[in-house]
């Protein structure tokens, strides 16, 4: 039996646009955290004694400031040549925008796969043929895998790939392909990149997303790592997932509906984070709160919110120390008051309520056309990251005149003290 590892989308040194803006936030430790699971990877490569690695595109994440980020990579890759393992390579979006890769020597053990034809790399002694063919730009709107070389009998043919297949939610359309036009194609196994979520879209044959190497924000939470790969007598027997991750992404969901007031929520949502710390299996966890729920406490929450979040992530602080990191706390709870009848009353709350509630059935799509004007006069980075607010995206819009009407509820309901 021998095993391989695949990998992809490791965008080393990714540079986390927006960590900036949080007081506090544990910045170096996170943005350190891509080079630690590559570093975690080639560990487990070499405790494995792996016949090869395959990297399936998105090495780097586009230009970096100097040769640091790639030196770093090299000597990685020195460890694995050490030991006599191949390391195959296609280069995906992120990696053909970047303009030193081409400049960077790479060790020997190291095969990046040219990008004007596909190529094939044979491994006689363990009886492997790999496929694969690198981005030549950073937008591919073709299907690469058509033009692959067809299988050669009597080894065990491996495609190496960055798509996004027949399209997955959140990822550009780059080198598009379908699950049977892989199939028909004739290979052993698939080894895909390009989504960041871990996904087998086939098992005859193996077509497979092994996801990011390590999260990097909250839209890419819990495990991340890379696939291993066991093969006896020639064939593919599993493809399991490995765990390389050294920060881990977490979204606590609390739901408030039977709490009655503002601790018992604050306990609610103490047991998530608790289970968070337990899921990461030591690891420094991330977590966004967000609080949901027709709840009599939401009145109090809304109205002293920013004591609540305080009280919440001191709490926190004692659960984990300085491993446990809220990113984010949210509350979007409802009153359990009937909305319907305050909107008819005849004061100034209905008739709040009735004017808000009419801006909500604006076409969400009509408040991006009003907002163009103003978003070239905010600064570049403005939208480059989840935690800004998305002017051109009519969803974020229309949940965002939802938490108006919210809090103007609270307010309005319960105006007391705000300390």
């Amino acid at each position: 039996m021998l095993e391989f590892i695949h990998t992809a989308d490791i965008h080393l040194d990714s540079p986390m646009r927006g960590l900036g803006k949080y007081e506090g936030a544990p910045t170096e430790r996170i943005r350190a955290a891509t080079r630690l699971a590559l570093g975690n990877l080639v560990d487990l490569a070499l405790n494995r004694d792996v016949a090869m690695v395959l990297i399936a595109g998105d090495l780097y994440d586009g230009d970096w400031d100097d040769f640091d980020t790639g030196l770093f990579f090299a000597n990685q890759m020195s460890r694995l040549r050490e030991a006599h393992i191949p390391v195959f390579v296609v280069a995906g979006n992120h990696d053909a925008a970047n303009r030193i890769t081409p400049d960077l020597p790479l060790p020997s053990n190291v095969h990046m796969f040219p990008s004007h034809e596909p190529s094939t790399q044979l491994l006689d002694d363990l009886g492997i043929a790999i496929h694969g063919q690198s981005y030549s730009q950073r937008v591919v709107t073709g299907d690469l895998s058509r033009d692959y070389p067809k299988p050669i009998s009597d080894l065990l043919n491996v495609g190496l790939l960055h798509t996004s297949a027949d399209g997955r939610p959140g990822h550009d359309t780059y080198a598009p392909c379908t699950p049977a036009g892989l199939v028909a194609q004739g290979y052993d196994y698939w080894a895909l990149g390009h989504v960041h979520t871990r996904e087998v879209v086939n098992e005859d044959p193996w077509i497979v997303f092994p996801g990011n190497l390590q999260g990097r924000h909250i839209r890419e939470t819990g495990p991340k790592g890379c696939t291993l790969v066991e093969v006896e007598d020639g064939s593919i027997s599993r493809a399991t997932h490995q765990e390389v991750d050294v920060v881990r992404w977490d979204h606590c969901h609390i739901d408030a509906t039977n709490c009655t007031n503002t601790d018992e929520v604050l306990e609610a949502a103490i047991l998530s984070l608790q289970d968070a710390v337990a899921r990461s299996a030591g690891r420094m966890v991330a977590a966004r709160v967000e609080v949901t729920g027709c709840t009599a406490a939401h009145g109090e929450l809304n109205r002293r919110r920013l004591r609540w979040e305080n009280q919440l992530r001191a709490r926190a602080t004692d659960l984990n120390g300085d491993d446990l990191w809220l990113e984010k706390v949210r509350v979007r709870t409802r009153p359990v008051e009937d909305v319907q009848r305050l909107m008819e009353r005849e004061d100034a709350l209905g008739g709040v309520l009735r004017a808000v509630t009419s801006l909500q059935q604006v076409d969400g799509n009509e408040w991006v056309e009003e907002f163009k004007d103003l978003r070239t006069t905010l600064p570049a980075e403005f939208g480059r990251s989840d935690e800004w607010l998305q002017i051109d995206d009519p969803k974020a819009l229309t949940e965002l005149l939802g938490e108006v009407k919210e809090l103007l509820l609270s307010r309005l309901l319960d105006p007391g003290d705000e300390a």
